[in-house]
C-alpha cells in the first residue's frame, strides 16, 4: 500500500498523507485549512447542489474556511460555528458532545445563545469538510434543532468510507478507508 492518496476534487488533485487512526485501520488526512484554492474550487459547486437555506453551520475547525466562502457564494452575510468548548462570552450557550473518527476523546460542541436565537425558525445547513461516521453532522444537528432550526441539508466537499453510501448528504466525492 501507498503512504499517499491521490485525490481529485474540484478540478483539482492533492495527494493525501495516509494515517493510521486504529490497528488495521487508516484515513487519508484531507486538510483544507490553507488550501485556498481547494476551497474556492469547492465552494460554488456545492453551493450548487444545497437548498435555498438561511444559514450555514459547521463544527471549530476545519469547517471554517468552507462556510466562509459558501457564504461569500450564497450571498449569506453570516454564518455560524459550533465551538469545540464554552466561551466566557457565550450567554446561554447549548452543548452536545460528539465522538468522532478522528478524536480521540469525547469532543464538547457549543452553540452560542444569540446564535440559537438567529436560526430559531430558519432554515440550516450543516458543512463540514469530510462526513465520515456522522457523528460531528448529528451534534451540530441536535444543536440546531435544540435552537428550533430546520436542518434543510448536510454537506462536505468529501464523504469518507460508508457515508458515500448515504442519500442524506451532499456531498462533491467519495474517499475511501484504507485497510492496514
Amino acid at each position: 500500500m501507498s503512504d499517499t492518496y491521490e485525490l481529485h476534487v474540484a478540478g483539482l488533485t492533492r495527494r493525501l498523507p495516509l494515517i493510521p487512526i486504529k490497528p488495521d485501520l487508516a484515513i487519508a488526512s484531507f486538510v483544507i485549512l490553507g488550501d485556498q484554492e481547494l476551497v474556492t474550487a469547492a465552494a460554488p459547486l456545492l453551493a450548487a447542489r444545497l437548498p435555498q437555506v438561511d444559514y450555514l453551520i459547521t463544527a471549530e475547525a476545519k469547517g471554517i474556511p468552507l462556510v466562509q466562502e459558501l457564504s461569500r457564494v450564497l450571498g449569506l452575510p453570516t454564518y455560524i460555528v459550533a465551538r469545540k468548548s464554552v466561551k466566557s462570552y457565550m450567554e446561554e450557550p447549548l452543548v452536545d458532545a460528539v465522538n468522532s473518527i478522528t478524536t480521540q476523546n469525547t469532543q464538547t460542541l457549543c452553540l452560542d445563545g444569540k446564535d440559537a436565537q438567529a436560526i430559531q425558525g430558519k432554515r440550516v445547513a450543516i458543512v463540514d469538510d469530510v462526513i465520515s461516521t456522522g457523528e460531528s453532522l448529528l451534534a451540530i444537528q441536535r444543536l440546531a434543532e435544540k435552537a428550533g432550526a430546520q436542518v434543510a441539508a448536510k454537506a462536505a466537499i468529501l464523504a469518507e468510507g460508508d457515508a458515500a453510501k448515504r442519500e442524506d448528504i451532499i456531498f462533491l466525492e467519495p474517499l475511501p478507508l484504507f485497510p492496514l
